[in-house]
C-alpha cells in the first residue's frame, strides 16, 4: 500500500474451545503470513468480555491461544505476539474511533444482531461497539493487511470507512503534521484459503463453533488421536460417493466441508483432493482424513499441552510481545492526539 509500511495484524479471542476452525481459518493463514510480512499477532481479551467471563477461566484461555499461536508455529521473535489489555493504547484509541463512527454504521452490524438476538437492548454497549475497538485494534499499528474470514469482512469494511473519515476530518492537521494526504491506511482484507470457513461436523450448513452443544460438532486444538478419529467417523455425510470434479460437491454441503478440511490440512486445492479421490465411499475418505488430521494435528496438540504448563515462559512472551506492540501503538497514539487537537505530557 502506497506510503505505508507493509504490514499484518490479526487477533484470536481467548473464548475457550480452540478447535479446527480457529486453525485453518485463522491460526495456519497466520503461520504462513509471517514468511512474507511484518506481522502482529493479538489475543484480544479486551473484546472477550464484551459477555461474561469467569476471571480464571479467562486467564486460562488467553495463555491457551498464546500456547496455540506458538504450537503451530508463530515464532515470537520474528512476530509481535501480545495481548490486548496489555497495551492501553487499544482503548484510548477506540474512543477516538467511537467519536469518529456513525451509529448508524454500528447499526448496520450484522454480527451484533446476531449476537445480540432478540433482546438487544439487554446486550452490553461494548457488544454494540465492538467494532470500533477492532478497528483501534488494527489501525493502532496502521496495518495494511488483516487477514479476516468472512463474518469479519464486515467489520474491516468499517475499519477503512473510519480510516476514511478521520483522513477527511483531520486532513489540514495531518498535513500540517507532516504525515501527508493519509494519516491511516485503508487496510485491506487477506480472504482465502482452501477452508476460510470450516463447518460443523454434524450440519455442513453452519460454522464450526464452540457455542455448539455437541462436542462432537468440532475438533478441538486440544483433542487426541482418538477423540479425532472418533469424531471424523462420526461426521455427517450422504449416501453419494465422492464426485471426481469440484462443481459435483454442489448442494452437498456436508462432503464439501470434509473435502475442504482435508485439502486445507494437505495443502492441496479440492480439486486436487477429488483428482485422487473421486469415486470413493465416504468410510475410504474419512479413514484418509483421519490421518492426516490426527497427523497434522497432534504434534500441535502436544506442544500446546507442554506449553500451557508452564504458564511463566507464556507470560513472559506475552510482556515482552505488550512492550514491542505499545512501542508501535504509542508512537500512533500520540500523533492522532496531535492531529485532533489534544494537550499531551511531553
Amino acid at each position: 500500500m502506497s506510503g505505508f509500511k507493509e504490514r499484518v495484524f490479526s487477533g484470536v479471542q481467548p473464548t475457550g474451545n480452540l478447535h479446527l476452525g480457529n486453525y485453518l481459518g485463522a491460526i495456519k493463514r497466520f503461520v504462513a503470513l509471517q514468511d512474507g510480512y511484518d506481522c502482529i499477532y493479538c489475543v484480544v481479551d479486551l473484546h472477550a468480555i464484551t459477555v461474561p467471563q469467569n476471571p480464571d477461566e479467562l486467564r486460562g484461555q488467553i495463555r491457551e491461544v498464546t500456547a496455540a499461536f506458538i504450537a503451530a508455529g508463530i515464532d515470537p521473535a520474528r512476530n509481535i505476539v501480545f495481548n490486548q489489555s496489555q497495551v492501553h493504547e487499544h482503548a484510548e484509541l477506540a474512543w477516538i474511533f467511537n467519536c469518529v463512527a456513525r451509529m448508524g454504521w454500528l447499526n448496520r452490524m450484522t454480527q451484533f444482531k446476531e449476537k445480540a438476538g432478540k433482546d438487544r437492548e439487554a446486550a452490553s454497549v461494548g457488544l454494540f461497539a465492538y467494532p470500533t475497538l477492532m478497528a483501534a485494534d488494527i489501525l493502532a499499528y496502521r496495518a495494511t493487511h488483516v487477514p479476516v474470514g468472512e463474518d469479519q469482512k464486515q467489520h474491516l469494511e468499517l475499519t477503512r470507512d473510519i480510516a476514511q473519515k478521520f483522513n477527511n476530518d483531520w486532513s489540514a492537521a495531518i498535513a500540517a503534521n507532516g504525515f501527508g494526504e493519509a494519516f491511516f491506511p485503508l487496510t485491506e482484507p487477506l480472504i482465502g484459503g482452501p477452508a476460510a470457513r470450516v463447518m460443523s461436523l454434524r450440519d455442513g450448513t453452519k460454522k464450526m463453533s464452540k457455542s455448539d452443544p455437541s462436542d462432537n460438532s468440532r475438533i478441538n486444538l486440544t483433542d487426541d488421536a482418538e477423540a479425532i478419529a472418533q469424531k471424523i467417523r462420526k461426521a455427517k455425510t450422504d449416501p453419494e460417493p465422492l464426485p471426481s470434479e469440484e462443481r459435483g460437491l454442489e448442494a452437498r454441503p456436508e462432503a464439501d466441508n470434509l473435502v475442504g478440511i482435508y485439502a486445507a490440512l494437505a495443502d492441496r486445492t479440492k480439486a486436487e483432493v477429488l483428482a485422487d479421490h473421486g469415486g470413493a465411499q465416504f468410510s475410504a475418505f474419512k479413514a484418509a482424513l483421519i490421518d492426516l488430521a490426527v497427523d497434522k494435528l497432534s504434534p500441535i496438540t502436544a506442544e500446546m499441552k507442554r506449553l500451557t504448563g508452564d504458564p511463566a515462559y507464556i507470560d513472559g512472551v506475552l510482556a515482552e510481545g505488550a512492550e514491542r506492540a505499545g512501542a508501535i501503538a504509542r508512537e500512533t497514539l500520540d500523533a492522532v492526539k496531535d492531529i485532533v487537537g489534544f494537550v499531551r505530557r511531553r
